[in-house]
């Protein structure tokens, strides 16, 4: 499990950088900074959205909600349920 553990740290960790570029860059679009720059940073934001996207996206096939799911509800599941395991 300290693989699965690292992974999730890793793919945690660039969900937070790109989220973190993108606040940068929608900071500076807010400047007055001209057309050119502001095009850059347009290209800029929809690079940092995409990272954001693919990093929660990676996160996700690591570990899937429905495995958190499953987990949280344990082997007391099959008695609320009233199936025989």
């Amino acid at each position: 499990m300290d693989l699965l553990e690292m992974e999730l740290a890793k793919a945690r960790q660039s969900v937070s950088r790109a989220k973190l570029d993108l606040e940068r860059a929608e900071e500076l679009l807010g400047d007055d900074c001209g057309v050119g720059i502001s095009l850059a940073l347009c290209g800029r934001i929809r690079s940092a959205q995409r990272r954001v996207s693919e990093a929660k996206r990676q996160m996700v096939k690591i570990d899937p909600p429905a495995r958190k799911a499953s987990a949280r509800l344990g082997s007391g599941s099959r008695a609320r349920t009233g199936k025989a395991g």
